[in-house]
């Protein structure tokens, strides 16, 4: 007797079941290596329509982070879906080189010293050091599976980008944006620098709060302000958080339009904001206060007060910035160590001394406080304010402070010579808000959040007072301070030379080469550029340069905080250097946290590494998370979070390999056969892919991975698994493997899988490339040299079953089984398969149904049923809806040992019993079929 087994059209494949991501991904990668990828698939796409993603650059500093990897698969899911699309993408990977952290790490090893003592040599030793974070950085990222032009990235220390930095400055300073002035910065104690905008983060700081008395000088000049006179010592009341700013204390600011008090506490007379005199009394612990006036800042203005501290006076000023919110409604006025004081000192024409030297110590200047250090100024200010009897209350306060990225320690405001871009020179700020509104934001939100930023945008200081950078490379008049006039041509000429040794080409030239019989007149600067500058000038170093690119960019993609960072700078500079944004569109991404929402860290031991997740799960795993995580908030990613994207990732891939399986005898080039020619349920499977690819292109044209994911993720474990391939089994397997009915099926799950692979060749890349070499007929290289697949179809008119039709035969499925499963959990039957349905319908079901007549059986995989009027169901019968009773029991029939199938027709034959439609299939071209 022979096997029936060998009857049967059992599933064959090499894609195997089990992943091993972390094993094979690695091979996958060598194959991409072997074949020059990024050149091949740049070379078939050449004269395409381009569609250009312009790479933020990356910090060449440490091992990459989580934050890192999902920002470069977002960037790689878009790339390879404008490659489907069928578009020429060149992606250029960067990264951004010089500044303060590289410094810091070779100093580490260097020691500040040795930097002083010779700066080219840390110049050097940056370099180095940036080169080798660069190629360790560059390998997780290829290891991410991401596709770029990894030979020839850019970065900001090459020597031609060096010098089209300082090209793109000389411009700028040529059109009037680049200025000197002497303004309070951001300013690191730490660093010794100035700070960027962007590298200014706030954290709660607690501060010594002071109110401090400042004394009216001229008694009569105050009377002739009030009704009426006063004759007891008066003071004016300020409030702050920063007493080490007193000693450099130009004015105190009223609002001219607030009212204030002129309040007597038994001993004298105090001046404070009308509405907070009860806080203030409370404060200083006053019991009992007569308001002798009450009178409008504006009033007030330009009378003069004694320093609380030093033996000068200073002027009441009108400051708009002066609020309520707490304090005494009167600030104190330090324009060297605040931006609206420093804006305030210019329109009143005050100083900005100050006796803190740029060590953070105090000069001799400050008298009781020279050579004391900013941060152990503190308690001899406040003994000062005591023993000269102006201070009214010291307290511990907590509140909301900048703070250094980099250090996590608070930073000063400090009025230095530095060099910035104007925003108010020919209107940059109204320009470049006005250029956010040619620009695709997403999320929308985007557009109001940076031109919110725009709005309070101060000056952008540019200078830094480090070694490792683009220089500023001007020559400044040592008496007048102006720029020399010819510093666009030396600018140029310097450009040149940095274009063959680098920025050491400025930092050891001889100025005097350059100045002739100027040199003795002017100073060279020695100050770097801001590493925003650098990158933020890659629209004029990058895309106009490369000629791959091309500005504006279609799209910059980043995290959320570059709205005040790269984003920002690239618009300001770009606005500033050529009228226009340098991108189209402007995509952001929230930043990773824990499963509680928690922000990472080790010291919570929350961190999750890529690279850990590599190792265990694959890169793969890793992308498909950043495909099903709504990346417009924060992502959350926890190893509970992984698994369960881990067990979608098996739900996705078991469905590739069972198509893949049924097609190890199916040629395409013979064996495919007509649209028209094809089971109902086939045609309604292709209709159903098509579908699902046109809103797959759709999430991919708007960056709505997550829908995507949960779309993919349904129609494999749904539509597929759980509806088409679950009833085409019997006639993949049993059918004659000639069959018509067999090679309908075939063909759609060809049309499928070929579809399939290219909706994950974006976030599943490795798998796709899998699937790729498992595809039968002829294939590619590579599924990225690949288009959306455009032999799907949609249902016609004239249809056997209409889409809707089909719906609500899924409906009646669904329902059927819920009852069937609960006939197995009580062990009436074991498989569907040993079942007899009878189904009770309204009209409208029991046409659908007798439509399928004898093939009833198969969408319910059961040994028989058959549909009758609602009005005929039987008492015992489950009535499961409004239009629908359902009546199953076991077969009294023998089992088919081929199909399995319950039947009273079962016949002996070299195989053993089995049915006519068995013996059928084996000797005969097979069953026919029309539907299922």
């Amino acid at each position: 007797m022979g096997d029936y087994k060998d009857t049967l059209n059992l599933p064959k494949t090499d894609f195997p079941m089990r992943a091993s991501l972390a094993q094979r991904e690695p091979q996958i990668l060598a194959y991409w290596e072997s074949i020059g990828l990024y050149d091949l698939v740049r070379s078939e796409r050449r004269g395409r329509k381009q569609f250009i993603l312009h790479d933020g650059p990356p910090y060449a500093n440490g091992s990459i982070h989580i934050g890192h990897a999902v920002n470069k698969i977002l960037k790689d899911i878009i790339v390879k879906s404008r490659l489907m699309q069928g578009l020429d993408v060149p992606y250029i990977p960067g990264w951004d080189c010089h500044g303060l952290p590289i410094e810091q790490q070779v100093e580490k090893k260097y020691g500040k010293a040795k930097t002083a003592e010779d700066p080219a040599h840390f110049r050097e030793q940056c370099r180095k050091y940036a080169s080798s974070q660069i190629e360790k950085q560059k390998r997780d990222f290829i290891r991410l599976g991401v596709l770029g032009d990894w030979q020839n990235p850019y970065l900001s220390m090459d020597f031609q980008t060096e010098a089209n930095i300082l090209r793109t400055l000389g411009a700028l300073l040529v059109k009037g944006y680049l200025q000197q002035g002497h303004k309070p910065v951001h300013w690191c104690l730490e660093c010794a620098s100035s700070l960027a905008e962007a590298e200014v983060e706030y954290g709660d700081k607690v501060s010594t709060a002071v109110d401090v008395a400042f004394s009216v000088q001229n008694k009569d000049d105050l009377n002739s302000r009030l009704t009426p006179e006063i004759d007891s010592a008066t003071s004016v009341v300020i409030w702050t958080t920063t007493p080490w700013t007193l000693p450099a204390n130009q004015a105190v600011a009223l609002h001219p339009n607030l009212d204030y008090a002129v309040v007597n506490n038994g001993e004298q007379n105090y001046i404070i904001a009308a509405e907070l005199v009860g806080q203030c009394c409370a404060r200083y612990g006053w019991q009992k206060t007569t308001t002798l006036d009450i009178v409008k800042g504006k009033h007030l203005e330009k009378l003069m007060l004694k320093h609380p501290l030093y033996d000068y006076d200073v002027p009441v000023v009108m400051g708009d910035h002066v609020t309520l919110e707490a304090g005494t409604g009167c600030v104190h006025i330090a324009p060297a160590h605040g931006v609206d004081d420093y804006l305030l000192g210019q329109r009143y024409g005050l100083g900005h001394q100050t006796p803190l030297q740029s060590n953070a110590v105090f000069s001799e200047a400050a008298g009781f406080l020279a050579g004391c250090h900013l941060r152990k100024s503190g308690t001899p200010i406040v003994e000062q304010l005591a023993k000269k009897r102006n201070l009214l209350h010291s307290c511990d306060y907590e509140h909301s402070y900048p703070h250094c990225w980099r250090h996590k320690t608070p930073i000063i405001f400090r009025a230095t010579p530095q060099w910035f871009i104007a925003m108010k020179k020919n209107d940059l700020l109204d320009r470049a808000s006005a250029a956010c509104d040619t620009v695709h934001w997403t999320p929308n939100w985007g557009q109001d959040r940076i031109k919110g930023m725009l709005r309070a945008r101060p000056d952008w200081c540019v200078s830094r007072q480090r070694y490792w950078g683009v220089p500023i490379a001007l020559f400044v008049h040592k008496e007048n301070g102006t720029v020399h006039p010819r510093s666009a041509e030396f600018i140029e000429q310097i450009a040149q030379q940095i274009e063959h040794c680098g920025i050491e080409a400025w930092f050891e030239s001889d100025h005097k080469e350059l100045l002739g019989d100027d040199a003795d007149d002017y100073r060279k600067i020695n100050d770097v550029l801001d590493v925003w500058f650098d990158s933020g000038t890659t629209h004029a170093c990058i895309l106009d340069v490369r000629e791959e690119l091309a500005r504006p960019a279609d799209l910059y993609l980043e995290g959320s905080d570059q709205h005040r960072g790269w984003f920002q700078s690239s618009l300001l500079s770009s606005v500033a250097y050529n009228g226009n944004a340098p991108y189209l569109g402007v995509l952001t991404h929230g930043f990773v946290v824990d499963e509680r929402g928690q922000k990472m860290s080790k010291s919570r031991g929350n961190v999750i590494a890529p690279q850990d997740v590599i190792k265990q799960y694959g890169a793969d795993i890793l992308r498909l998370w950043v495909a099903a995580t709504d990346f417009s908030g924060e992502m959350n990613i926890s190893d509970e979070i992984l698994k369960r994207i881990v067990d979608a990732y098996r739900r996705i891939r078991n469905t590739a390999r069972f198509l893949l399986a049924n097609l190890y005898d199916f040629n395409p080039e013979q064996d495919q056969i007509e649209p028209s020619a094809m089971l109902a349920l086939d045609r309604w499977a292709v209709a159903t892919a098509a579908k699902l690819q046109r809103e797959i292109q759709n999430d991919y044209r708007n960056y709505t991975f997550h829908h995507l994911y949960h779309r993919l993720h349904n129609f494999c474990n749904i539509q597929m698994g759980s509806f088409y391939l679950d009833i085409i089994k019997d006639r993949l397997y049993t059918i004659h493997p000639q069959a018509a009915a067999r090679r309908s099926a075939q063909t759609a799950i060809y049309h499928i899988v070929q579809a399939l692979a290219r909706w994950m060749a974006p976030i599943l890349s490795f798998t796709a490339e899998e699937i790729c070499k498992s595809l039968p007929g002829e294939k590619r290289q590579t599924i990225f040299l690949a288009e959306w697949y455009d032999a799907l179809f949609d249902l016609s008119d004239n249809e056997m079953l209409s889409m809707e039709q089909w719906n609500q035969i899924l409906e009646i499925r669904d329902t059927v089984n819920k009852q069937i499963e609960n006939l197995r959990k009580t062990g009436t039957i074991g498989s569907s398969l040993d079942a007899e349905l009878k189904l009770y319908c309204d009209e409208n079901g029991l046409h659908l149904l007798k439509q399928l007549a004898a093939e009833l059986k198969f969408l319910f995989i059961v040994s028989n049923a058959e549909a009758y009027p609602l009005a005929q169901a039987p008492g015992d019968a489950v009535q499961a809806t409004e239009h629908l009773s359902i009546l199953i029991s076991p077969s009294g029939q023998a089992k088919c040992a081929r199909c399995w199938q319950r039947c009273a027709d079962l016949k002996e034959s070299n195989y053993g019993a089995i049915c006519e439609r068995c013996l059928l299939n084996i000797n005969h071209q097979g069953e026919q079929r029309i539907y299922l």
